[in-house]
């Protein structure tokens, strides 16, 4: 089973900023209903997507600034990165189908 690690601000550079492998970052906070409800999902794309991304949380209200940065209206927003550079955004809850099949339109 792949593990979701947990990252702030100096996870965020070291994994995200600076990584040289496609990062799914899921911006989400303790509070948020659909964010509660994305975490099965999310731990189901880690497992079918080993080797390909890594799969990362920041919690919004922990990492306010990098939230503001990248303009995270509502969570959860996902953004997906490779080599720091953000590929792709998924704002809202949505299935596991929709995550996948937007990670390999956009890394092949």
């Amino acid at each position: 089973m792949a593990e979701i690690e947990h990252i702030n601000n100096d996870g965020f550079n070291d994994i995200v900023a600076k990584g040289d492998a496609p990062v799914l970052v899921d911006f989400f906070a303790t509070w948020c209903g659909p964010c509660k409800m994305l975490g099965p999902v999310l731990e189901q794309v880690a497992d079918e997507m080993v080797g390909k991304i890594k799969i990362v949380k920041m919690d919004i209200d922990e990492c306010m600034d990098l939230a503001q940065e990248y303009g995270i209206m509502s969570v959860p927003t996902m953004i997906l990165f490779d080599k720091g550079i953000e590929i792709a955004r998924i704002v809202g809850f949505t299935g596991k189908a929709h995550i996948i099949d937007t990670i390999n339109s956009k890394l092949k």
